[in-house]
Order: structure tokens, then sequence, then C-alpha cells
């Protein structure tokens, strides 16, 4: 039941912040009379305030629990979709993007996975992947809805469906169904010590890998058809081939729920970081006909990645002080993300199909840190 309730709550975030610009990006520019670059700044922003406030997030899960957090995520979310529906200039859409920054802190993946780690401790693997099981159909839920709003109502109208929908399903889910969190997560004296950046190593390491991964996973949600398209692939193509990165995602997520939840979750981060450039080989030595198999490979590698980003955290440092240590973790990458599709973008109008090549060496440079974190250190910082 909590899995299930989270998992849907989580969906109804993602669809309703994350995955809104790409539908809705057009249309609110031209309602506001701004260019395509002004509403994807402010989304760019709304990154950045995310990355500032989830250490203080994580902090406060940690302390007294996720429930009221995530219940008033769902608040926040409906505020920031209802100042972005009636935005009418450069600042008040700015203005709703950081109010929208401010609910993807308290209600995305970070803030769920920290309150499963205060629910089930160690225990929380299996939840973590289920919840990610869920919201991997946020994408195929978002966009084909909002398209469809937007056609129907317009987009002012489809922000304020989606408020309602936060108030109406995410809030009652979040707040009347997951449980309060043990005693253990309040304990202000027990929780405190183990929080911050200490132990550095295995901090600094993980704070690579997932910034390195994440800069990737921002760079192809924004440019995979368009690679695709400057490698040989026609509109047609690259389209249907961009389109298997969902599936790709959770029937990897399935795998490991089924499969690799049996072993470290290190090692499952390392055959997931090796996926993308294994793809990137295919793809170069067989050109558009592999567009499936680079995409399936991509796919498959960012959905372990992001359970990664849950359980590699709890399985080497453990459950106490996981929130705020999560929160740290995830601050540099939610930057980089931010930035990713500017600079890949970049990258492929001055060096073409070449800018893979940069994707791939990040992964694998993920994989590299990866490597010198080790597998038996479950618990050892504790």
């Amino acid at each position: 039941m909590v899995v299930a309730a989270l998992g849907t709550a989580q969906t109804l975030a993602w669809a309703s912040s994350y995955y809104l610009p790409a539908i809705l990006a057009d249309p609110i520019a031209s309602g506001i009379g701004l260019s395509r670059n002004w509403v994807f700044a402010a989304f760019s922003l709304s990154l950045l305030v995310a990355a500032v406030l989830g250490p203080a997030v994580g902090r406060l899960i940690d302390r007294r629990g996720g429930r009221n957090v995530l219940a008033v995520s769902n608040l926040v979310l409906a505020a920031g979709l209802v100042a972005l529906a009636a935005a009418e200039g450069p600042l008040s859409l700015l203005a709703a993007w950081v109010i929208l920054g401010v609910g993807m802190s308290l209600g995305l993946y970070d803030a769920g996975f920290a309150t499963l780690a205060a629910l089930y401790g160690h225990g929380a693997r299996g939840p973590i992947t289920g919840i990610t099981l869920f919201a991997g159909f946020a994408s195929t839920v978002s966009w084909p809805v909002s398209a469809m709003l937007n056609d129907a109502v317009g987009w002012r109208e489809t922000c304020l469906i989606w408020a309602a929908l936060n108030l109406v399903i995410g809030l009652p889910l979040n707040r009347l169904v997951l449980p309060a969190a043990p005693s253990l997560a309040r304990d202000h004296s027990v929780s405190e010590p183990y929080v911050g950046w200490r132990p550095y190593r295995e901090m600094f390491l993980l704070a690579f890998v997932f910034a390195a991964v994440w800069f990737v996973t921002g760079a192809m949600a924004a440019h995979i058809p368009t690679l695709l398209e400057r490698a040989g692939a026609t509109p047609a193509q690259a389209v249907a081939a961009a389109a298997l990165v969902g599936p790709a995602q959770v029937a990897a997520r399935l795998g490991e729920f089924a499969v690799l939840r049996r072993i470290h979750p290190l090692i499952s981060a390392r055959i997931a970081a090796v996926l993308h450039p294994i793809g990137a080989v295919v793809f170069f030595m067989l050109g558009p006909a592999s567009a499936a198999v680079f995409t399936l490979l991509y796919g498959a590698g960012n959905g372990l990645l992001t359970i990664a980003r849950g359980t590699v955290p709890l399985a080497i440092f453990g459950p106490l002080g996981y929130g705020e240590r999560n929160g740290l973790l995830g601050a540099p990458a939610r930057i980089v993300q931010a930035f990713a599709p500017l600079i890949f973008g970049f990258l492929l109008d001055t060096i073409g199909i070449a800018a893979i090549w940069v994707s791939a060496a990040l992964c694998l440079s993920a994989l590299m840190a990866l490597l010198l974190l080790k597998a038996d250190t479950t618990g050892s910082r504790q």
C-alpha cells in the first residue's frame, strides 16, 4: 500500500513539474510573448532552487519523517502551477518556476527515497525500486495528458488542472496513506552525528558519479531525437527510437526488482554506468540502423541509475542521516542537469554527433569512481 501510494504520488509530482516544459514550453512562450528559451531558463532556475534546498529538506525528513513534507510538496506544487497559469511576463514566469522548484525539492525522488529510508531503514531498497517503477511512467502520463489538455482548453487551464490533481490525488495519498516515521527518524541526538559530507572520500566520489550521469540524463532527455537525426536517422526513426527510452527504463527497473536486488547496489550501478557507452559504440559502428539499440541501452542504464541514486548511499552509509546526505549528493547533480541541455546542445552544434563521446566518457568516468568504492562497506560508516 505504501509503495503504491507513494509511487502514484511521485508519478503525479514528476508529471506536473519536471516533465511540463517538454509539452508546454512553446504554448507558454507564445501566450506570454517570450522566447522558448525564457521558459527553459526559468525551468533551469527551478532545478537550481531544488538543488540548494535539497540538503535542508533531507535533514528535515531525517528528523521528522517524510509524510508531512511530501504533503506540503503537493500544496507548493499546486501553488506554483496556479502562479504559472497566471504568469503574464518574465518576472512572474520566473517566480512561478521558483515556487515549483521549492515543490520539487519537497516532493520528487530525493524526498521520496528519504521517506522510505526513514520508514524501512536498510530494507528500503525494495520500496525504492517500487516507487521508481511507478514514476517511470511519469513522462508517459504527463506528455500525452498535457498535450491533450493544452489542445482542448489551453496551457493555463492545463496548469490549473495539474494543480487540482495535486490537491485531490497527491495530497491525500501522501498525508493519509503514508505512515508516520518511526521515532528514530525524529531523534535529533541519534541522527545528528551521521549527517554532513563525512566520510569525505565516499561522499565526493558518489557526488561526482551522480553529477556525471545526471548530466547525461539531462542532455539525452533534451537532445536524443536531434542526435539521432544528425547521425542520419529520419525524423520518424528518431522519434520512434527515442520513444523506447521510457519502456527500457521500466524494464530495467523490473530487472532490478526481480534479479539485481540480490546483488550489492554498487554492482548494479556499475552495470548501469557502462550501458550508455556500449550503446554509443554500437551506434557509431552500425549507424542509424542501431538507433533503437542505442536508446534501449541508454534507457536501461538510466533506469538502473535512478534506483542507484537511492540505494547506493543507503547501502554504504546506512539509513541514519540518509536524507541530508542524499540531498547533499543530489545538489551537484541537479545543478549540472540544469545546464546539461544548453551545454550538450552547444557541443552538438560545434562537433556534431561526436558529442556522444562526451556523454559516454562521463559515464565511464562515473564507472571508474564506482570501482573505487567498496561493495563490502555496507553499514561500515554507521
